[in-house]
């Protein structure tokens, strides 16, 4: 039984048709984001190349009754209104025992996959004014999160300051840049201090990869199943550069999470973090910190984990760091927990101490992203 207001860290939106065609500075608007109507749906092209179509917001809760109905395509027609109309997401959360919202993108996610820099970062902006406009229906219980170009460091310092600026919550960077790139470079640190100072958390959400290579203008049809299984590889990866580069020791009020990839992995990450540290042969090249403490120690005091079903990380919460989890529902994607939220939390945290819950399910998230605490209460 829940008897406070809880907050889903990791909530979206379905972005409608013409929020580029409209959006979009002048200059970029013949290659933004546009929909095309095909036989079996509707798809998102994006500079000539396909995105995603429009399944994640037209077959939530099918996956409890029907799942061998769910199908990779949909018409905007069939998204729910709650989607993309904030009356009606507040509503249909309400009934589903979610208060406050963090809110990320859907077709925004996969366009993280354009390789042309100036023209991501102006599909970027539009996404940004969209969403502080969604957001301003009711500023007290939703938390917009910035679409980042982190590969421009500049641009980006620009963006995540005019989004705070804007009331946007924090920003969101691509999950897996490219090798040359890592979050290890010396590049990004203007733009960590950038992100510390605006007291601005930055989001690795599931599905946000860079292009290597993007040729396959068929890639974003499909998804091997083998990579969505094992999605969490490429969070771990930044994480591990941004603790062992040493990234948290030099901007210590600096957070970083993951966003759905779950959680079961941590507790053996962070093993290796530290026996790496610790037992391997140092090279030249690795940072030592300035005192005697661990890559563990960084990651639960910087670091935060978005969740929506993970009873087996549950279970290993006290080698995570209950201070570090945050639950969501993933509305209204196909995986999301709505409308059953209320007994899937039930069902994984069943055993779990009352306020322990309070933390995983409202506290957390809203002392990151500075939700009324008398409202949570």
């Amino acid at each position: 039984m829940f008897d406070w207001k809880m907050i889903s860290s990791d909530s979206h939106v379905v972005e409608p048709p013409n929020l580029w065609t409209e959006r979009m500075d002048r200059a970029f608007r013949d290659r933004g984001p546009r929909v095309v109507s095909e036989f079996d749906g509707d798809w998102w092209m994006i500079d000539g190349t396909r995105g995603n179509s429009f399944q994640g917001g037209a077959q939530v809760g099918k996956r409890f009754e029907h799942a061998e109905d769910l199908r990779p395509a949909a018409r905007f027609s069939e998204v729910r209104p709650g989607a993309y109309q904030p009356a009606e997401f507040l509503r249909e959360n309400e009934e589903d025992g979610i208060w406050g919202s963090v809110i990320y993108p859907t077709a925004g996610l996969q366009l993280y996959m354009v390789p042309d820099l100036p023209l991501l970062s102006a599909c970027f902006r539009a996404y940004n004014d969209w969403l502080v406009d969604f957001c301003k229906a009711a500023p007290e219980r939703f938390r917009g999160i910035a679409l980042i170009n982190v590969e421009d460091v500049d641009e980006a310092i620009r963006e995540l300051t005019r989004a705070r600026q804007r009331g946007l919550a924090g920003g969101m960077i691509t999950v897996a840049p490219a090798e040359d790139r890592s979050y290890d470079h010396k590049m990004y640190e203007p733009f960590w201090a950038a992100a510390q100072d605006l007291d601005a958390p930055i989001s690795l959400h599931v599905a946000t990869n860079r292009p290597t290579p993007y040729s396959d203008t068929e890639s974003n049809r499909t998804s091997r199943a083998s990579l969505l299984a094992n999605a969490d590889y490429w969070v771990r990866v930044s994480l591990g550069h941004l603790i062992l580069e040493g990234v948290f020791e030099r901007y210590p009020r600096l957070r970083v999470g993951s966003a759905e990839h779950e959680i079961a992995w941590a507790p053996y990450f962070l093993d290796r973090l530290d026996y790496t540290y610790t037992q391997r042969a140092r090279r030249a090249h690795w940072v030592r910190y300035r005192t005697d403490v661990l890559p563990s120690d960084f990651f639960r005091q910087n670091a935060f984990l978005s969740f929506q079903e993970d009873a087996m990380g549950i279970r290993d919460r006290a080698l995570i760091g209950v201070d570090s989890l945050m639950w969501g529902s993933d509305y209204p994607h196909t995986e999301s927990t709505f409308p059953r939220s209320r007994a899937i939390l039930e069902r994984i945290l069943d055993g779990v101490p009352g306020e322990e819950r309070r933390q995983i399910t409202a506290s957390n998230v809203a002392r990151l992203y500075q939700f009324d605490a008398v409202a949570v209460g």
